[in-house]
């Protein structure tokens, strides 16, 4: 059984998110949460909290084992881009894209 949380339109980039799904992917729940109460990265925050709602999913809906879970799979993907312009010299402007992300983790049980 496996239980997954999401965020949706978060307002990071997934380059960014990408660097600190990498260090949990595969990795025990408790060992993850080490990490990234570690990781001196913007997005850590942010994933540590897909992740503790992903448990709270798996422990309340499933009734799953906290002590045994995993990370099964961590991805983020590009949400929609924000387009804000910058005006620069002589009346012309410069696009400014503030990026977005959707973060998604699956936890399941050890076997």
């Amino acid at each position: 059984m496996e239980a997954r949380a999401q965020a949706k339109t978060a307002r990071i980039s997934s380059r960014k998110v990408k660097l600190v799904i990498d260090l949990i992917r595969g990795k025990d729940v408790s060992e993850a949460f080490a990490i990234l109460q570690h990781t001196p990265k913007a997005a850590a925050p942010m994933v540590e909290k897909v992740l503790k709602s992903a448990v709270a999913n798996a422990e309340h809906n499933y009734s799953l084992d906290t002590d045994t879970l995993f990370v099964k799979e961590a991805y983020v993907g590009e949400g929609p881009t924000l387009k804000r312009i910058r005006p620069r010299a002589q009346g012309s402007a410069t696009p400014i894209m503030k990026r977005t992300s959707h973060t998604t983790i699956v936890v399941a049980e050890k076997e």
